[in-house]
């Protein structure tokens, strides 16, 4: 709909078909902006498709080609979307689950309740997502990638699946030529299995909560000069941030219209942004969060050992702090963030690997900056926001086009004189080779960014054959100091559902924290669906983890690794029923 400054009723009933295809086009851009309830905001975009997200927030669809090195200066970093990445791709035992279904009036199975998936999509043909009958589990799906006039309420794209859809396609013999939708990479059917599929005792299979319904949300791909921009490999699967922001919004929509409590799995993740709660989605999830009859929860992230983190403190005496970065061979590209720890302001100077060297630049407000070499190939851009809009603090984003292979040297310098502390994170998994790391990295502060939202609850993975951490794992706490993770969950060898109907051992703390939302399922289905506790939210229900948890008597809690212990479900209940009995 282009701006026209009508109101927002009637912006929406002017989008138009050419708007609804600008959206999805890879000839248009989209620009994340701060809307508020402002039609004055898109001023500035002339001719653009404006597409409102809600209140809060909206998308600027613009040409590809207004889209610059220069963008970030001019308009912010916030502007453009940030890409999202699959975490990885659960025991009930372990968890205190069967224990707990033991027990008169708490075999909680889930029923009532919704789990909301947004993630790659979901085998809807699987019969873990099917009732005796043959019928659906899942009450819908929203396919962004599918192009319709059935798209859900607001969003003008993509394609809603209803229940009676999904249905009548089960009972055909070529389900997808009525509802053709698919998970093509099945990290959302391992998601949306573990939370909730059927009991498969024979493969020794079970869902955390297998009687509640299913809402998924298929992202979209991202649009290619999003990637490139960011220098993302262009094989990569990821996703765009407002494209996760309008699917938050479906699930809750969702929810609404049904009046049934619902507890969302969030598995996707990036190493981009402040890693410390802020931004436009990290808010979103914890303003939902805080929504009676929700249950947000966030995986960690997989990046404790991938050496893709480093932590510095400008030493007072030199002035500066020296980076060593490791760059493999044929790494077409990737791109950096520094963010400077208040009351820094911070600079830069490089060393290639071959011994070419830039003088630290001089950045006083926003620039970007070209950098370009004799021996080398590599172009470095780099942008400087003084004053990054949603943190606060100071953000170098460091562009690499055609790396050279070899050691990269950048001393950071201080213009403060403080300790100054800084952090640098390069691309999670999947968006950079393993070869390209930092060498002097630090394990801390690795959790990737939406799981430093404030509200939801952030899980970590382990072994529960031996009660360790799973290596991998990210950890905390976030940049600002925030407690994450706070729960440790089973996430190693967990059996799920596979794309060919099978089940398979898979690892990482995408199971984990699809295990976890189960268990907030059956909390829900506790305190909401039973009357015991109306106005549970995930803050409540993270307090009751934390309760419960499990914990080792060597250990001081909270701490960086294991957040407040183990998920004891059996232990959370234990403590609510005598916590009721000594009421009354």
């Amino acid at each position: 709909m282009n701006q026209d400054g009508q109101s927002l009723s009637s912006e929406q009933q002017a989008m138009t078909l050419q708007d609804r295809e600008n959206i999805v086009s890879n000839e248009y851009a989209d620009l994340l902006i701060d809307y508020s309830g402002d039609p004055a905001v898109f001023d500035r975009f002339p001719g653009a498709t404006i597409h409102i997200i809600n209140f809060f927030l909206a998308v600027v669809h613009v040409p590809v080609a207004q889209i610059t090195d220069n963008t970030i200066k001019e308009l912010g970093y916030s502007v453009m979307p940030s890409l999202f990445g699959m975490i990885s791709q659960a025991s009930l035992e372990a968890s205190g689950i069967l224990r707990l279904r033991s027990v008169p009036n708490f075999n909680l199975r889930g029923q009532g309740v919704l789990i909301g998936i947004i993630d790659s999509g979901i085998d809807y043909t699987n019969p873990v997502f099917q009732y005796a009958d043959n019928t659906t589990k899942i009450v819908s799906i929203w396919d962004q990638t599918v192009f319709s006039d059935n798209f859900p309420g607001h969003a003008f794209y993509g394609t809603e699946y209803t229940r009676e859809q999904i249905n009548e396609a089960l009972r055909s013999p070529n389900p997808l030529e009525i509802v053709p939708t698919t998970d093509e990479v099945g990290h959302g059917t391992m998601l949306s299995g573990v939370s909730a599929g059927n009991e498969v005792p024979e493969s020794g299979f079970y869902g955390v909560a297998p009687d509640a319904e299913l809402v998924v949300v298929k992202l979209k791909q991202a649009k290619p000069y999003l990637k490139e921009f960011f220098r993302i490999p262009e094989n990569a699967v990821c996703f765009q941030e407002n494209d996760i922001l309008f699917g938050m919004e479906y699930l809750m929509e969702v929810a609404i219209q049904l009046n049934r409590p619902i507890a969302i799995c969030v598995a996707i993740g990036t190493s981009q942004g402040a890693h410390d709660g802020r931004g436009s989605l990290s808010n979103l999830l914890s303003n939902y969060a805080s929504n009676s009859g929700v249950a947000v929860v966030v995986a960690a992230g997989n990046e404790g050992n991938s050496r893709r983190h480093y932590f510095g403190t400008v030493n007072r005496t030199l002035g500066y702090d020296t980076v060593e970065l490791s760059v493999g061979e044929n790494e077409g590209g990737f791109s950096m963030e520094l963010w400077g720890n208040s009351p820094g302001t911070f600079t830069i100077d490089v060393l290639s690997p071959s011994g070419e060297y830039v003088p630290k630049l001089n950045a006083t407000l926003d620039e970007t900056f070209a950098l370009s070499f004799i021996f080398e190939p590599t172009i470095i851009n780099v942008d400087f926001q003084i004053v990054e809009s949603q943190s606060g603090d100071q953000l170098i984003l460091i562009r690499f086009l055609d790396p050279a292979p070899g050691i990269w040297r950048f001393r950071v310098y201080s213009s403060v004189n403080l300790a100054s502390s800084f952090h640098v994170w390069l691309p999670m998994e999947g968006f950079i080779s393993d070869n390209t790391f930092f060498i002097r990295s630090d394990i801390y502060t690795t959790i990737l960014s939406l799981g430093n939202a404030v509200i939801p609850i952030t899980v970590t993975a382990y072994n529960n054959e031996d009660d360790s951490l799973y290596v991998n794992a990210s950890r905390g706490y976030t940049r600002t100091g925030t407690i994450k993770p706070e729960i440790a969950a089973p996430g190693v060898d967990i059996l799920a559902p596979t794309l060919n109907q099978e089940f398979s051992l898979v690892t990482g703390t995408s199971p984990a924290a699809a295990h976890v939302t189960g268990v907030a399922a059956m909390l829900l289905e506790w305190a909401v669906i039973n009357g015991n506790y109306p106005n549970m939210n995930t803050l409540d229900m993270k307090v009751f983890m934390i309760r419960g948890a499990r914990r080792d008597a060597n250990l001081i809690y909270p701490n960086r690794d294991w957040g407040y212990g183990i998920l004891d479900a059996f232990n959370i209940f234990d403590i609510l029923r005598s916590d009721i009995s000594g009421g009354a």
